[in-house]
């Protein structure tokens, strides 16, 4: 598939039947300039003596600048909109996934031996032994996307059915990325009790559960349920996911600045899902000097005594309705923010009361915690969750290479030590000499990514004895 043009959230292609007569195409041309609208391709359909039909492709800002443009063009004179298509639509068109099949099904001998009788043979033997499950199914390679649509993308609490395209855009991910089959499951409940069991009953078909877009603070308990009643992977990765990349991102912005984990000040804004996993695989990996925030202020002190707690019992720690501190005055001295929570939380003067040297991760999407383009000014490293900005902190470095090894060697499930090597797998990648302000995160299309990742979580998991397969010393992680 050839190289598309640069990515636009909004941007349409309107169908046009000009008169062929000069000037008019200039018009057009007019009209997008004064609606500052951005003109891109220009593609001639047919042309006759008397008519020129042209397609034009261009970008707006939103929906309704989308619908005025589109409104202007229909009532040019001697121009005539025949129909508008957005590209990202076009896109979705009957879904993004399919079903296939690896063997041909093209004579009655194969199709008696993909399914009666011979199928019959197959059944028999994993009924005697189920963990030939793994080797004659597609539960090896298979992980299921779960969601219940309660807090899609930054969007909101949509549904089920709005989830789907969501779940469908990950499945993809997995395949293009690890080769892993992945399976949408966007479920018709929000209620704890029932996605618990509707996950558990489905299981036996997969060798991983990802749960998605699910708000919090439901999300920590239907994993941690998940966690004790499966015998097979369950990450939520809004989660984990998020915070094994936060954690690479920051091992490799310390060794600019040469700080050492263990003696910096670590802010957290957001104590939702991400927000919680990245307090607890930093604690993991070594901070020993966190505080997090909520909407009301400073909810969550992890150092000293609190640091120990922390460790213990992370949940039980968090005060949501006491905080001890305003976010900004927290932020003062810090020498790293972490924003996982809502936009426009702080300006470039609140950074620069904190420390020399800081490091700044505003996560919030579609807009940061702080305007991008003047933190930039004032933090030695700053990543965003966005792609139109250095050091993009996109999950997608990370889950599919954590299932990917977690599948090689079947793990039962994905513990912190598996996490904290994967975050140090996505680091180590950065050589040295290319370390730099604007590179401390490599991209999600390094195709070095998720063999490194997967290598380094199933070693993990051997070591740390939820393996129940080894792969043969030195060999390359299975794709």
């Amino acid at each position: 598939m050839h190289d598309q043009a640069p990515y636009s959230n909004y941007r349409l292609t309107a169908r046009l039947v000009l008169e062929n007569k000069p000037g008019v195409f200039a018009s057009v041309v007019s009209l997008l300039a004064e609606e500052k609208a951005n003109l891109g391709a220009v593609d001639l359909v047919e042309a006759t003596r008397d008519k020129m039909v042209r397609d034009i492709t261009f970008d707006v800002s939103n929906e309704e600048h989308g619908k005025k443009v589109l409104a202007r063009l229909g009532g040019l004179e001697r121009i005539k909109l025949v129909s508008a298509s957005d590209r990202i639509f076009l896109l979705h068109l009957g879904g993004k996934i399919q079903v296939q099949g690896k063997v041909p099904l093209k004579t009655r001998n194969q199709l008696s031996m993909a399914y009666t009788p011979g199928v019959a043979r197959v059944s028999q033997a994993i009924a005697e032994e189920p963990s030939k499950a793994y080797v004659l199914t597609v539960k090896s390679n298979s992980v299921a996307v779960v969601s219940d649509g309660s807090a899609i993308l930054g969007i909101g609490n949509l549904g089920p059915l709005a989830a789907l395209p969501v779940m469908e855009g990950k499945a993809m991910i997995f395949k293009e990325f690890a080769g892993i089959d992945a399976w949408p499951i966007c479920l018709a409940t929000q209620d704890v009790e029932e996605i618990i069991r509707t996950v558990q009953v489905i299981a036996p078909v997969f060798g991983g559960i990802n749960l998605e877009d699910i708000s919090a603070p439901r999300c920590f308990e239907v994993e941690e349920r998940l966690k004790e009643l499966l015998d097979i992977p369950v990450m939520h990765d809004d989660q984990h996911g998020t915070a094994v990349v936060t954690l690479a991102a920051l091992t490799n912005a310390l060794k600019l600045v040469k700080k050492d984990i263990r003696k910096i000040r670590v802010v957290v804004s957001g104590i939702g899902a991400a927000g919680v996993a990245c307090s607890r695989i930093l604690i993991a990996a070594g901070v020993e000097n966190l505080v997090a925030a909520n909407r009301k202020g400073i909810v969550l002190t992890a150092q000293g005594a609190g640091l120990a707690a922390a460790r213990r019992d992370f949940m039980s720690c968090i005060h949501r309705d006491n905080p001890v501190m305003s976010l900004k005055e927290a932020i003062k001295g810090a020498d790293v923010f972490i924003g996982v929570s809502a936009a426009n939380l702080l300006t470039a003067s609140d950074l620069e009361q904190m420390s020399q040297d800081r490091i700044v991760f505003a996560m919030a999407n579609p807009d940061p915690e702080v305007e991008p383009i003047k933190a930039l000014k004032v933090c030695r490293v700053f990543a965003t969750g966005r792609s139109d900005f250095p050091n993009q902190i996109n999950n997608a470095l990370a889950f599919p290479g954590i299932f990917r090894g977690a599948l090689n060697v079947r793990a039962s499930k994905i513990n912190e030590a598996m996490k904290v090597a994967a975050a140090q797998a996505i680091a180590d990648l950065i050589a040295p000499e290319q370390l730099s302000e604007e590179y401390v995160i490599p991209s999600i299309f390094d195709k070095r990514v998720v063999d490194a990742v997967s290598k380094a979580v199933a070693r993990a998991a051997v070591q740390t004895g939820v393996a129940r397969k080894r792969l043969p010393e030195g060999d390359e992680a299975e794709r």
